[in-house]
């Protein structure tokens, strides 16, 4: 099914089944090894747009799997942990023919990204996690009530923008992009599956190369926790911190992460030659 055009050329939506557990719509452009890109907590793939583009244009296969309840994502049940969200996307990386696959993950997609990397390290050459909480400490009550009131469609506009600029946003940064686009029951399944695993299981993300781009004003994902995570993992880190960014990131710094990641994919996840 074609969704559009764009720099990249065609982007096609593609239907995969993990046997009884869910059916997922999966964006598909470009053509060439594989890059795989996790949203945000409560939010879709389409995220992603400018990226993507600007990734697939350079030789890639980008795809983004919508999580369930968004799109045509569908499952009986919701999520049970991060291992069975990192169980939809390997059974994605495996209908496209089993990889290696680049994953970058954004936000609650970095977690998703790290479990994957951790539970499959088989298709994994390497991943980047964006705007990640590598923090061992979850997200306090405050930051989570900010997020709920940025979903929730039912407040003033007024009320979800000084939320979105206080979890969100750079100062500066324009908001209101992300007044639409939020699913709420699909946010409270992943805070779920989040909630239900160990920071522990996940925290290192496997053991090949990672990239970590950090937002350099956000409010959950802390730039001295960026750096204590590279401590503790050594070389196989890398940090950039991404200039005016908050958490959203993706829309605050769209051509600025695109060039990171193609950056470190040049190294450790090559795209075909022409």
């Amino acid at each position: 099914m074609t969704m559009g055009d764009d720099m990249s050329g065609t982007v096609s939506a593609e239907m995969i089944t993990r046997g009884a557990e869910a059916t997922l719509e999966v964006l598909k452009q470009g053509e060439g090894p594989l890059v795989v890109m996790l949203p945000s907590l409560g939010r879709p793939a389409t995220d992603f747009d400018p990226i993507a583009g600007i990734v697939a244009e350079r030789g890639y296969t980008v795809l983004r799997p919508q999580p369930r309840g968004i799109g045509r994502s569908t499952s009986p049940a919701p999520y049970k942990d991060l291992h069975d969200c990192a169980a939809d996307i390997a059974t994605v990386i495996e209908a496209f023919g089993g990889g290696p696959a680049f994953v970058a993950g954004h936000a609650f997609g970095n977690r998703v990204t790290r479990m994957l990397a951790t539970d499959r390290p088989d298709l994994i050459s390497g991943i980047s996690i964006i705007a990640a909480n590598v923090g061992i400490a979850p997200s306090g009550p405050k930051m989570r009530a900010a997020i709920r009131a940025s979903a929730n469609a039912d407040l003033p506009d007024d009320e979800r923008l000084e939320a979105l600029r206080f979890a969100f946003f750079a100062p500066g940064n324009d908001p209101t992009g992300w007044l639409k686009d939020w699913y709420p029951e699909v946010l409270a399944a992943q805070r779920h599956a989040g909630d239900q695993t160990p920071r522990s299981e996940d925290y290192a993300g496997g053991t090949g190369p990672l990239l970590y781009l950090q937002p350099d004003t956000d409010p959950l994902a802390h730039v001295e926790d960026a750096e204590i995570f590279k401590r503790e993992l050594g070389d196989r880190v890398t940090v950039v911190v991404i200039p005016h960014a908050s958490h959203a990131a993706l829309p605050e710094q769209p051509d600025f992460i695109a060039a990171q990641l193609l950056s470190f994919m040049e190294r450790v996840h090559p795209a075909r030659a022409a």
